[in-house]
C-alpha cells in the first residue's frame, strides 16, 4: 500500500454572505492555497516530499486570520500553479493505490470541495486514513482528539519544521506515523472510533453522566461570539466517526441555556447528533464550545424534529404585526 501523509493550506472567504458564494454549486469552505506531503517508505521511513502554491480563484483576498497563521501574502499566492495543473502535479507525484493520511478530516473535505467546484476526477482520493484514532488507539487514549503538537511532545519528536505550512505540518505528522504500528492500527481502524469511546469512564459526575456515550468530544476556546463559533469548520461541519466521509447537516436548533444541536447524516453510517454547549470566559468575554458527538437513533431524531419544529413557529410567532388603521 502507497502511504502518503498529506495536509493542505486554505483561505477563508471574508465573509459568510459574501457574494462569491453565488457563483458556487456548493458552499465552500476554504480554498486550499498550499498542498504539502511525504512519502512513506515501505519500512514507515519518510521518503520523497511535495509542496506546491495554489493560487485561488475565488477567494483571492487573504483573510487576515489565515494570512497571520500561515504567513501568506497576496504575493505569494500569485504565483502559485491554478488549483487544476496544482492537483494534476500532486497526482502524477502519488502514483498509484494511494491512501492519504491526515491529521484529522478537514483535509479530506476541504480537498473534495475543492475538487467539486473544479468539475476534477476524485475518483483516485477514495482511501483516507485518520491518524488522530491510530494515536488514540495506541497510546491509551479515548475519544478525545489530540494536536499534532501533543502527539509530537508525547513521542518526544523535536520540532524542525515550520507549523502551519503544508509541508512542514505534513512533515511533522509523517514523524508522529513512525512512531506507530501502522499495521496493526490500520486493523483496527473500522472499529476505532466505538473503542475509544468505551474507554470513556463509565464512572462520571453526575453533571457529566449525559456524556457517556458520546462518540467524541471536542473542546474549542477563544470565539470571539456563537456566530463566529458556528462559522468555524471544528464546530459547524462533522466527518463521519465511522466512515469519515464529510456529512451534511440540517439546521443548528436551539435548546435554551447556550445548547444547540444539530443532525449531520452519512449515507453509509447512518445519522449523527450533534450538541454544542456555549461558555463564556469572563476574563476576557469570549467564548468556548464543547462540541460532542452522538450516535442518532429514532428517538434522538424525533427530539431533534420536535425542537426544530418548534423553533419555526417561535419564528412566525415573532413576526412584526402591521398596525391597524385608525
Amino acid at each position: 500500500m502507497n502511504y502518503i501523509v498529506v495536509d493542505l493550506e486554505w483561505n477563508q472567504a471574508m465573509s459568510s454572505k459574501s457574494s462569491v458564494f453565488n457563483k458556487l454549486p456548493i458552499h465552500l469552505s476554504g480554498e486550499i492555497i498550499e498542498i504539502g506531503a511525504v512519502k512513506l517508505n515501505d519500512d514507515l521511513s519518510l521518503g520523497e516530499e511535495f509542496t506546491v502554491d495554489v493560487k485561488p480563484m475565488y477567494f483571492k483576498r487573504m483573510h487576515y486570520k489565515v494570512k497571520k497563521i500561515t504567513g501568506f501574502d497576496k504575493e505569494r499566492l500569485s504565483r502559485g500553479l491554478p488549483f487544476p495543473d496544482a492537483l494534476e502535479s500532486f497526482r502524477a507525484w502519488c502514483g498509484e493505490d494511494v491512501t492519504f493520511l491526515t491529521w484529522g478530516c478537514d483535509d479530506r473535505r476541504i480537498l473534495e470541495q475543492n475538487i467539486i467546484i473544479h468539475d476534477l476526477d476524485w475518483d483516485w482520493i477514495a482511501g483516507w486514513v485518520n491518524l488522530q484514532l491510530i494515536y488514540n488507539l495506541q497510546t491509551g487514549g479515548d475519544k478525545n482528539q489530540k494536536s499534532l503538537a501533543s502527539a509530537m511532545e508525547h513521542f518526544s519528536i523535536e520540532q524542525t519544521r515550520v507549523a502551519h505550512d503544508a509541508l512542514g505540518d505534513a512533515y511533522n505528522t509523517a514523524l508522529v506515523c513512525t512512531h506507530l504500528d501502522m499495521d496493526e492500527g490500520m486493523r483496527l481502524y473500522p472499529d476505532a472510533a466505538q473503542i475509544l469511546a468505551s474507554r470513556m469512564p463509565s464512572a462520571a459526575p453526575k453533571a457529566e453522566a449525559q456524556d457517556s456515550d458520546a462518540l467524541l468530544h471536542e473542546s474549542c476556546p477563544g470565539f470571539i461570539s456563537k456566530a463566529a463559533a458556528f462559522a468555524d469548520e471544528r464546530i459547524g461541519t462533522l466527518c463521519c466517526p465511522v466512515c469519515g466521509k464529510p456529512l451534511a447537516a440540517e439546521k443548528w436548533v436551539n435548546q435554551g441555556d447556550q445548547r444547540y444541536m444539530n443532525i449531520f447524516s452519512c449515507e453509509d453510517d447512518g445519522a449523527f447528533l450533534v450538541r454544542v454547549k456555549f461558555r463564556k470566559q469572563p476574563e476576557d468575554n469570549s467564548w468556548t464550545a464543547n462540541k460532542l458527538v452522538y450516535k442518532a437513533e429514532d428517538e434522538a431524531i424525533d427530539f431533534y424534529r420536535t425542537k426544530a419544529a418548534q423553533s419555526r413557529r417561535r419564528g412566525r410567532g415573532h413576526t412584526k404585526k402591521k398596525k391597524s388603521p385608525a
